[in-house]
């Protein structure tokens, strides 16, 4: 091994393959939350809704609200996008949306106070952070590219890409997303939200189509596999898994400022 390469090796895994057709997300309840802008993170009794510059805090069986945090006008939180529920805490993806060139940052908030407790930021790295998921024990961070005001030059969508951190920063791997998913996208826009979920796959959304998008890391190669597509009433934005029941899913209608509660069902084979 040469001098100062860090290898971060996962074994290769062959999932058996779903029988997406069957599968079927049923909706279960939605309410209103101004703060749907971007999307949700949940944990065991709290939902939290993520706009620009906002976190609504919403009890998980009512639906009342119950805490909010609001970032100054002038920043230095410019653009939240997705989050996630990790080791208690809620973490953020952060971007300076629609500045070029892209910086990005993840941002840790105490649930209880809805205060920042913690910040890694990348500068400007390999794109805009957008979401942030957690995989064998390791950071993957989605860095996207826009094909529109947001786009730098000589960069489209197919730029985006998937990177894995350890718990120190080191980049250990990379992945870029099939081509025709973002054909199938098309516009500007890129990927809003992503998350390991049920059966192990990653899920991913786009901007605005009412569609989950079911992917798994290859066997071979630096391109991700894109397994096959679930319809869903959200109109793309970031979401969330129950992380007590997996096959509950949160999302938001950004068009109306709802948070969208659903249960994927299907032969979930992993």
């Amino acid at each position: 091994m040469r001098r100062g390469l860090l290898l971060f090796l996962l074994p290769v895994v062959t999932f058996a393959t779903p029988d997406i057709a069957q599968w079927r997300m049923e909706e279960i309840a939605r309410f209103n939350a101004p703060e749907a802008h971007q999307g949700v993170v949940a944990d065991a009794n709290f939902l939290y809704v993520i706009g620009n510059q906002i976190i609504g805090k919403y009890d998980k069986q009512t639906f009342t609200k119950v805490a909010q945090w609001v970032g100054a006008e002038e920043g230095p939180i410019i653009h939240f996008n997705a989050g996630l529920w990790h080791d208690g805490q809620i973490i953020l993806a952060h971007s300076n949306y629609p500045g070029v060139p892209m910086t990005g940052s993840l941002e840790w908030y105490d649930p209880a106070t809805l205060q920042p407790v913690a910040s890694q930021s990348f500068g400007a790295y390999v794109g805009s952070v957008t979401w942030v998921t957690r995989y064998h024990g390791a950071w993957m961070v989605c860095f996207a590219h826009y094909g529109n005001r947001a786009a730098e030059p000589n960069r489209d969508p197919t730029w985006t890409s998937l990177v894995r951190f350890d718990d120190a920063w080191r980049r250990t791997g990379g992945w870029v997303f099939p081509p025709a998913l973002f054909e199938h996208l098309g516009g500007g826009f890129t990927l809003s939200g992503g998350a390991f979920g049920p059966g192990g796959y990653l899920y991913v959304t786009g901007h605005d189509a009412t569609e989950l998008y079911v992917l798994q890391l290859p066997t071979q190669g630096s391109v991700l596999d894109w397994l096959g597509t679930v319809p869903i009433a959200a109109e793309g934005q970031a979401f969330a898994w129950d992380p007590d029941d997996p096959t509950v899913f949160y999302s938001i209608m950004r068009r109306t400022r709802e948070l969208i509660v659903s249960r994927l069902h299907g032969p979930l084979v992993p």
